[in-house]
């Protein structure tokens, strides 16, 4: 990521009025959702939400397409796309090329949502305007040219939506109308919630355990509503590292994840910072 491609800040450029209704649809219809509470609509929108925001988003786009923290079979890795294809985050290419983006100019004009665009930027303000979330092919090509390569990754990201319409389908068979407001479109939106967090509050509120360039922090609560994803300046530290949480009581349940799929054998070549190595290093290098 040496080579700078010019585009637009990320704040300029027309409204999304398409995105905007289309966000606006499902926040009300989650609203419903509550209407029509139960255990079996809790549990189906839990174990959505599971498989979308952990499986597909914090394991499959974040720490395996987008970082590169661990490898695996194509099957296995098309399959943790497909996962993240739930969340409505947009699909695997276009997420990946926003976030390599962020790291490559994170807090400038090119972020596309730096929190010094302000809050509301950074959190929801990007989807609705400008080239933050539609990145420009010459963009795409230079940040995600390994993904680009996979003709199943193009397919899906290209039409990312049809696996909710698929399990809205399943769901309202189980559980009629209601099931289907709860694991598709109550899901959905807290899962929107929870990763824009990361995008806002981890750069606004929390502690600072590296001293990187940027404004990242590691906050708890966020990282317990996305599944690990809240480390953010032991992430923006290491960005590259599989595990985020890097002690006992920084809890990071995609990272125990990864260990037992590697355990299953299902990935293997898994990076992880090791603090507490690097911590007796420099003990050992102070003492020489």
């Amino acid at each position: 990521m040496q080579n700078v491609v010019e585009f637009a800040p990320s704040n300029k450029g027309d409204v999304h009025w398409d995105t905007i209704a289309f966000v606006g649809a499902f926040h009300a219809l989650a609203v419903a959702a509550l209407f029509y509470t139960s255990w079996q609509n809790v549990l189906a929108a839990a174990i959505m939400w599971w498989i979308a925001g952990s499986w597909g988003i914090g394991i499959g786009y974040h720490r395996l397409l987008t970082h590169r923290g661990f490898k695996t079979s194509r099957w296995f890795e098309r399959f943790l796309a497909t996962c993240g294809t739930l969340a409505v985050q947009s699909g695997p290419i276009a997420w990946v090329t926003t976030h390599r983006v962020h790291h490559a100019f994170t807090e400038t004009d090119k972020d596309p949502h730096s929190p010094r665009n302000g809050t509301y930027w950074a959190h929801i303000g990007w989807i609705f305007k400008g080239t933050a979330q539609i990145q420009p092919m010459n963009v795409t090509e230079k940040y995600s040219p390994d993904l680009l390569r996979d003709p199943y990754l193009r397919f899906i990201d290209k039409y990312y939506y049809l696996t909710s319409v698929a399990a809205g389908i399943g769901l309202w068979a189980i559980g009629g109308w209601p099931m289907v407001l709860w694991g598709i479109f109550f899901k959905t939106v807290i899962g929107w919630h929870a990763t824009w967090l990361v995008n806002s509050a981890t750069h606004l509120w929390g502690t600072r355990r590296f001293e990187t360039l940027d404004d990242s922090r590691n906050n708890a609560l966020i990282a317990a509503i996305t599944f690990g994803e809240g480390w953010h300046n032991n992430h923006h530290a290491y960005p590259r590292s599989a595990r985020h949480g890097l002690t006992r009581k920084e809890f990071d349940i995609n990272w125990i994840q990864i260990k037992a799929l590697e355990k299953l054998g299902l990935i293997r070549n898994v990076y992880a910072y090791d603090l507490e190595a690097e911590a007796a290093k420099a003990r050992l290098k102070k003492a020489a």
